[in-house]
C-alpha cells in the first residue's frame, strides 16, 4: 500500500490547487506528463472513454469539482475511488475535501 500522506499530498504541503473534476491529481499523473491527457478541467472527452460520469455530472451541475456538491460524497465518487483500476486510498475524495475548503 503506498504511503498515505504522500497519495494526499500532504506531507509539507497542502495541495489546494484544483487539477480535476473528481479529485485526482492529474499533475502526478502519467498520461498528462506524456502529453496523452490535458486534465478534465480542459478536454471536452475523455481518452479512456466516451464520458466520464463525474465530469459530466460537474459540467451539468455547473461546478468546478465534486468537492461542491451538495451530495458529495456521492456513490459514483465513493466508487470510482475504490475501484481495481483507480483505488486511491480515499485521495480523490481528501482532495475534493480539501479543494472545498478554500472556496
Amino acid at each position: 500500500m503506498p504511503d498515505r500522506l504522500e497519495n494526499l499530498n500532504l506531507k509539507g504541503e497542502l495541495h489546494n490547487m484544483v487539477e480535476s473534476r473528481c479529485g485526482c491529481l492529474c499533475s502526478k499523473c502519467e498520461y498528462k506528463e506524456k502529453g496523452d491527457c490535458l486534465g478534465c478541467l480542459i478536454i471536452e472527452k475523455p481518452f479512456w472513454s466516451d464520458s466520464c460520469d463525474l465530469k459530466t455530472c460537474c459540467e451539468a451541475k455547473k461546478l468546478e469539482h465534486c468537492g461542491l456538491c451538495p451530495d458529495f460524497p456521492c456513490k459514483d465518487i465513493i466508487n470510482m475511488a475504490g475501484d481495481d483500476v483507480n483505488h486511491d486510498y480515499g485521495s480523490r475524495i481528501e482532495n475534493c475535501k480539501i479543494w472545498a475548503s478554500t472556496k
